[in-house]
This record gives C-alpha cells, structure tokens and sequence, in this order.
C-alpha cells in the first residue's frame, strides 16, 4: 500500500487532482454568478457542473500514465529515471496550494456577497382565461383547453383564476349574446378589476398542434407574457397545454416552479380529451347552478376516466346541492380515492369542501382551508370558504377579516362584496355594513341581498320607514328578493307592533313561495305568523302557525323555533320531541340548541338550576344569540337579575346577529323588540329604576297597539 501511495506521488497525481479541484471549483462558482446574468437557461449551469465531475478520474487517469516533461507530454517514465518533470517539485505544490485558496476565498466571497436566500412573497395576481381562438374546427377543444390552462397557471400560489362561467354572464350583461373572447374578456376584466386577461389560439396542421397564449393587460392590450408550444397528436395536447402554463408562469414571476412536479401533477390528467371535455361541460354548468344537467356530464367524465378524482368531487357536490344524499356520499369516498389524480391546490379544496359538506366538521374544515391559504395565498375560493365557516362558527371578526382579503384580490366581485357586508351586519359593524352594501347596490343593483344590512342598520337606529323603504327597493329585484323582501316588511311590521299587518303580508307572500316551490322560505314565514300571534299573546293560534310551518319544511331553524313556540303555548311534548331529535345531531350548534330547549323546559317547570346548568352547556357547545337570551330570562325567573342583565347586554351588544337568528339571510331582527322588555325586568329586579324606565317606554313606544308584555311594563312604570 505505501508503495501504491508512494508511486502517486511520484507520478504527480495529488498535485494534479488538487490543481484540477482548485480550477473547477472556482470556474463553477464564477459561472452560478455569471450565467443568471445572462439568463442563460438552467442546463448549463448543470452541464459545467457535470463535466467536472466526470473529468475528474478522466484527469486522475491522465496523470498516472503521463507527465509533463522538458520535452513535452510523455508516457509515465521507469521509476529509476532521474529526469524531474517540471510539474514535480516544492514549487508546484506552492502554486496548487494557491489555487485551492483562490477557490475557497471566491467561494465564501461569492456567499457573502449573496447573503442569505430572500423570499420575495409576490404580490397576488386575478387572471380570467378568455376562450381560446380554436381554428382547428375540432369542437373537442372548446373549454377543454381553458381548464387545462387553469389549472396549469393555478399551481402558482400567487395566481388566482376568475370563473369563467360568472365572466361570461358578465359578458352578456355588458353585451347581450357576446362570447368570451379576447375583446370581451377585457371588457369584463376592466369592470371587474382583474389583473391580466389570458388570450389562447390553436392551430392544427396535418395532425399535429401548435399554441399561443399571451397574457394582455386588459386596460391598453399591452402584452405582458406570451408562451407558445407544440403538439405531435391529440394524445399531447393537454401535456403541451400544461408547458403553456409552466412558461407563463415564469414570465409572471414565478421562480419556484418545479417541471417535472408540474408534469405529474399540475396538468390536466384525464386520461382523456373526452372525459375532460365532459368534465369542463359539468363545471360550467354546476357554476350556473344547473346540478342537474352537470351530474349527467361528471357521470360521463368518469366513465371516461374511472380515476378522474376532480369529476368524483364535482359530481358529489352536485348530487348534494339536489338533495341526493346517498349518491353524494358514494361519490365523495371515490373523489377521495383518487385525490392522487389531482394537483396540490385541488386536493386541498376537495378535503377543505368535504369537511364543510359531508360531515360538517367545521373546525376540520377550516383547518384544511386555512393550510389552502397558507400555500396559496391568492386563492380566493379558498378565502371566501374559510370566512363562509367562519361565519358559521359564529366568529364574525374572523370572517369579516377573511371577506376583507378576498376583496383584495377580486374587489368588483359582487358575491365577495355582498358576503363582506353582511359579515360586517352580523358583527354588529353597522357603518362598514351600510358602506359596503351601498357600494354594491350602485355597482351590481341586482343583487338583491344588498338591501338587506342597509334595512337592519335603520331598524337598529329606530328608522322604521328607512327600513320599509329598503325592503321595497329589494322587493323589485326578482323573485328571491321579493320573497325574502316580505320578510323583512312584515318583521318591520311586527318590529313597530303591528302584527295584523305582518300576518297580512306574510299570508300573502307564502301563497306565491308555495307556488315556486321554495318550501324553506315558505316555514319561514308561518314561523314569523307565529311570533307575530305570540307578540299579541295569542299562543294557541302561534302554536297553530307552527304546525303548518313544520308541514312544509322540517328544516332545523324552523323545528327550533317551533319549539319554542310550543313552550310558549304549553306544548312540552312537541318541544321535548325535537329536543331530543337536536341532541343526536353531530353539529354542536344543533345539540346547543337542543339543549337551550331542555332548559327552557326545566325552567317551566320550576327546576332554575338544573335549566341554568343545561343551557351554561350549550354556550359551551356553541355560543349563541338565542340561546344567551333564553338563559337570561331563565335567570329572571331564578331571582338571578344581575347575571340576567349581564345575558341581556350581551344580546344587545350583538344586536347584529338577531338580523338572522339562523344564518340564513333571513331577517329576524323582530327579536330585539321583546329583549327590551326583559331588559327592563332585570334593571327593574336590581333597583335601577332609571335605565328600567327608559328600556320598558323604548319597548311600548313599539308597542302602541298592545302586546304579549304591554300590561306588565306599563305596570313596572314609575
């Protein structure tokens, strides 16, 4: 072995390996320096990189067979020669040594000149994909290479899509029976404050498929990103689609993509063009709220491609929004199965989608929507659902904050804007909720929910004709305003004590929701019938109301305030009934409820304690306005008036959220009436006579007609 060793010193190998070592690392370093520079393309960099490495036992091998002489490059000479080859020597090893310094002060200079890797967070980017000019004549292209687009340039965290199904209605509203091409597209990206606008053309020449996309500034047609790619058969065409998104994405800033992830998983992986032409139909239609006609095309889609994990989930959701259960429950363990056929974004919007539809698991949900927006933070689908629960956890503040962040993103969007005010009503944030829904109703004056927190904001500040005036206006905006309008023009009625009134325009108003078929609405109204005959005391003919309202819907809002009506009409057992049906429920607002009743009940019957203790768990279950003011009158009837008043103010300080008791966009601020009533009672049992007046004349100046409580306050009056 030493005499191995001593033999590679002799022939210079070591002195040779460190030179070659020295001189690569330092060109490898200028090169990571100078190549970006120039952009020159990343293979370069990898090929200097391999190069020396595979040169180097080339060099090894060069040096053990031959030796840099007086006379030029010779063989290795016989061990006993005495000729020094001028590579040998103390001089030599001086210069290698110097070399190897040079690399490694380049080498930490370049480092520290670098200094640490910035992540450079990019701002969001709207895009909306304009139907692509297909000359081809092959109709099989038409939406199929837009989907495939989108989901490509989605896999950028920073890039969010616009649906095309509500640019195209846009579309037709700015001009009736245009397509969504490229000059449509900038006039509905303009209005709708989108970003870039992305224009696609195909071609075909004897078999084979060129592309060309362009991403074009909306406002001037200035051409911010083209890309362009090549097909050799139809087989390649969503892969040559998927390149497309891969390079506009890079000239859009994307710095971090992965080609060969990308390839695998952020194309569009149909096993077929058919199968994604039927899914991208089902899309479409799904979007225009035809569930229906879309189940037909996702079932097509997945006969096509039995893995096709996407259609699975669309078709699931469709299924579900027409009531079929069962079928919507198969269809979701498929999706399930197959979410490795989808890129990252998707399978996270399928588990996130899945844990708010089919078990209900909120706080699953918002777990899985909020690691969404963590890794794509411009997802504004993503935001928009992570508010939506939020909303329904009743952490306003939360949704509110989220609504805000979609709006960044897609600020003319009426939807997003509409959500953001009412997110603002039920937060008690009056101001930010008028504000908002008056900007909507000057932009988009169809939207007719838009009415909605502008009619509370004046019932809150005691402006009842405001309010009338509101509902009146969202009444003349089709047929779901004009149905929910009544609502909110016979609660206005019931509000200011008029309940014959209320009753009148209530019967009125369910005859032509029976008619349209809109069951849900329909209860909604005999259950303000109900409230409107228990505001004048007239229990039996409440609890009457109740009944025809459970006859047309069983809807959990409408059991709930059924059975409150029972209690108040002296029917336990129908109240005791639904309890129990609400405490099997997995949602805990529904066992809240459930047991708000229970409590209810135990209070009648002279068990205070045991009612407190049962409702004190329900908060616990789920933090509710209904619940707080059922236990506050609970504790009044305990003798217990400082912990009802504290249940009272809270009532009054989330005044917001009586707009719609149940979350449904159904005005119920009528509730706020009794509440300062039972106000009064509480200031009245502590001995605070003044601030029990002003509560007990606010609620009779309401009452002017009589009232379920008009007796006892006028009785309570100094």
């Amino acid at each position: 072995m030493n005499k191995f060793i001593r033999e590679l010193r002799r022939r210079e190998v070591f002195r040779t390996a460190g030179l070659y070592v020295g001189i690569s690392w330092i060109l490898i370093e200028v090169a990571s320096v100078i190549l970006p520079t120039f952009d020159a393309p990343e293979w370069m960099m990898r090929a200097i990189v391999m190069v020396a490495f595979v040169g180097f036992p080339v060099m090894l091998v060069l040096a053990w067979v031959y030796n840099i002489t007086d006379h030029g490059i010779e063989v290795q000479a016989d061990p006993t020669d005495t000729i020094v080859a001028p590579i040998g020597g103390r001089k030599m090893d001086f210069i290698v040594i110097g070399v190897l310094s040079v690399a490694l002060i380049v080498s930490v200079y370049l480092n520290v000149i670098s200094g640490p890797a910035v992540v450079v967070e990019q701002e969001p980017i709207s895009v909306l994909i304009a139907d692509f000019d297909n000359t081809t004549g092959d109709a099989l292209f038409t939406g199929t290479l837009e989907e495939a687009l989108q989901i490509g340039v989605e896999g950028a965290s920073f890039i969010t899509t616009f649906q095309r199904a509500t640019a195209r209605q846009v579309a037709n509203e700015i001009n009736p029976g245009s397509l969504l091409d490229e000059a449509a597209a900038r006039l509905v990206a303009v209005r709708e404050d989108i970003r870039y606008v992305l224009a696609g053309r195909i071609e075909e020449s004897s078999g084979r498929y060129e592309f060309a996309v362009r991403a074009v500034d909306p406002r001037n047609g200035e051409v911010i990103a083209d890309a362009k790619a090549r097909a050799k058969s139809k087989l390649e065409v969503l892969t040559a689609v998927g390149e497309l998104a891969g390079d506009l994405r890079e000239e859009l800033g994307d710095d971090a993509i992965d080609r060969e992830r990308m390839a695998a998983k952020e194309t569009f992986t149909a096993a077929s063009l058919e199968a994604a032409k039927s899914y991208t139909t089902a899309q479409d239609l799904q979007d225009l709220g035809q569930d229906s006609e879309a189940v037909t095309h996702y079932a097509k889609a997945v006969e096509l491609d039995p893995r096709f994990g996407r259609a699975y989930s669309g078709w699931a959701l469709s299924a579900f929004n027409l009531g079929r259960t069962d079928e919507a429950n198969e269809l979701w363990d498929k999706a399930l199965m197959y979410m490795d056929t989808m890129t990252e974004r998707e399978r996270m919007r399928t588990l996130g989608l899945y844990y708010s539809v089919v078990t209900r698991n909120y706080p699953k949900a918002v777990e899985s929507y909020q690691a969404l927006v963590e890794k794509y933070p411009a997802d504004d689908s993503a935001h928009n659902n992570l508010a939506v629960l939020h909303f329904f956890m009743l952490d306003f503040q939360a949704a509110l904050a989220e609504g805000r962040r979609v709006l960044d993103v897609y600020p003319k969007v009426a939807i997003y804007r509409g959500n953001y005010a009412l997110y603002a009503m039920y937060a008690g944030d009056m101001e930010t909720a008028v504000t908002e829904a008056r900007k909507l109703v000057d932009t988009d004056p169809g939207y007719f929910k838009a009415w909605l927190p502008i009619a509370i904001s004046a019932l809150s500040a005691g402006d009842i004709a405001a309010a009338r005036q509101a509902y009146q206006s969202m009444a003349a905006i089709g047929q779901q305003g004009a149905s929910t309008a009544t609502l909110g023009l016979a609660g206005t009625a019931s509000y200011s004590g008029d309940f014959e009134l209320a009753r009148s325009i209530l019967t009125e108003g369910i005859e032509d929701d029976v008619a349209s078929g809109n069951q849900y609405i329909a209860a909604a109204k005999y259950i303000a019938i109900a409230d409107a005959y228990a505001g004048e005391g007239k229990f039996a003919e409440a609890a009457e109301a109740a009944d025809k309202a459970l006859g047309v819907s069983d809807e959990e809002p409408w059991i709930i305030a059924a059975a409150m009506t029972y209690l108040a009409a002296d029917r336990p057992e129908r109240a005791q009934a639904i309890a129990d049906r609400l405490g099997t429920e997995l949602q805990p607002q529904s066992r809240a409820y459930g047991l708000m009743i229970k409590g209810l009940m135990a209070s009648q019957q002279g068990r205070h304690v045991e009612a407190i203790e049962t409702m004190t768990q329900g908060i616990a279950l789920a933090d509710l306005w209904l619940l707080r003011f059922g236990l506050g009158r609970v504790y009044v009837a305990a003798g217990y008036y400082a912990e009802a008043l504290d249940e009272f103010m809270i009532c009054q300080n989330r005044h917001g959220e009586a707009a719609s008791l149940f979350l449904d966009d159904l005005p119920t601020y009528r509730y706020m009436v009794p509440l300062k009533y039972w106000l009064g009672v509480a200031q009245d049992g502590l001995g605070m006579k003044t601030a029990a007046t002003e509560s007990f004349r606010s609620y009779l100046a309401l009452r002017p007609n009589g009232g379920a409580f008009v007796e006892d306050a006028t009785r309570r009056l100094p």
